[in-house]
């Protein structure tokens, strides 16, 4: 149904341009669900919009069942007839009961008749669960049923393809489920749908493919299994696993220990690590640094702490190192024997790059 050819979306800001989107291509099947994830500032939101053109794209092909819809012949009008839209923010008119938020573009844009409108919206309401609000002004609902409602107006138009951009963000936690509860139920009936969302764990239940974007791509694309359990790329096991992490560059063995020190502790703190976690961390630093490496050219440490299955993983790179740093120490030499003791292992997968994992 929709073909994506290097999509690109640059922004203006007082003379500065800001590249959102810089060569996004993908191609989306009818009764695919598709979510989108990533971190915040990498186009998700922007990619949706500019599928129905509420953003302008700068420049790529976008086909939505053949039709290059960035034609400048391309009726937008009739398009966004067929690809709906939920917003964040509900968007609902607040003058207007439930019932007439949702029968109004029905009429004035389809041409049906207040009758059959309104019966279709009830049968709407009704699959939402929300029947008897029709009367309802929006202001007298909760966020979760101002989102059904918003749900309910977009199907009104009997669309092909719903673009849902982050509709629980707004939410309280409490009614997230039942607007994602709606949501599974359209995929269960077929309906193609482009989701942006953090709820990882429905993103997983829900979608047939997930894309994950990254620095305005689609950094990497697969069944939720591939995504969540094997992603590939480097950014996509950072944002699945939740990593953390803290880096520093050493020139020589007179760099600052304690100054180290202090900045270890305070990411033990701020990702609630504890202190027999940092003492533990200061231990493998110390001994591992001034027991083990050789110092023969700077020295690379990163440390990464993943929220998702609680490792931690320290990897120490000494430049130019073309020799094994471990075979060349004695095998009871004792900074090795006590890194051993603190850490679940200590490998060397390259000559001069060591990993202990805690």
């Amino acid at each position: 149904m929709i073909t994506v050819k290097h999509l690109s979306k640059v922004f203006n800001n007082a003379g500065r341009e800001l590249a959102v989107l810089r060569d996004v291509n993908c191609e989306i099947s009818k009764g695919e669900v598709i979510s989108i994830i990533g971190p915040s500032g990498t186009g998700k939101s922007t990619f949706l919009r500019c599928l129905n053109r509420l953003e302008e794209p700068s420049g790529g092909q976008i086909e939505i069942d053949g039709v290059d819809i960035l034609d400048r012949n391309a009726d937008v009008n009739r398009l966004r007839r067929k690809m709906g839209m939920v917003f964040q923010n509900f968007n609902l008119f607040e003058h207007l009961t439930i019932l007439d938020n949702i029968t109004l573009c029905p009429q004035t844009l389809l041409g049906e008749r207040r009758e059959a409108a309104e019966a279709r919206a009830m049968e709407l309401l009704q699959l939402v669960g929300l029947r008897e609000k029709a009367g309802s002004l929006p202001g007298e609902l909760s966020g979760g049923q101002k989102q059904r409602a918003a749900i309910a107006r977009c199907l009104a138009m009997n669309p092909e393809i719903i673009l849902f951009d982050e509709p629980t963000s707004a939410l309280d936690p409490t009614m997230v489920s039942e607007v994602l509860a709606v949501i599974r139920h359209l995929a269960g009936q077929g309906m193609t749908m482009a989701i942006v969302s953090h709820e990882m764990e429905f993103v997983r239940s829900v979608s047939t493919r997930v894309f994950f974007m990254y620095d305005g791509v689609i950094y990497e694309e697969g069944t939720p299994e591939q995504i969540f359990e094997h992603p590939q790329r480097p950014a996509t096991v950072a944002f699945i696993n939740r990593i953390r992490t803290l880096e520093f560059t050493l020139a020589d063995r007179s760099f600052d220990l304690y100054g180290m020190f202090g900045r270890i502790e305070t990411f033990c703190n701020k990702y609630g690590l504890g202190d027999k976690v940092f003492l533990r961390l200061q231990h493998v630093v110390e001994e591992t640094l001034t027991g083990i490496i050789p110092f023969s050219g700077p020295v690379h440490l990163t440390v990464d702490y993943s929220e998702k299955t609680y490792k931690l993983v320290l990897t120490f790179t000494q430049e130019g190192q073309t020799e094994s740093i471990l075979d060349k120490l004695p095998e009871d030499h004792l900074p090795v024997r006590l890194v051993r003791g603190f850490c679940e292992s200590l490998t060397e997968p390259s000559p001069g790059q060591l990993i202990v994992t805690l």
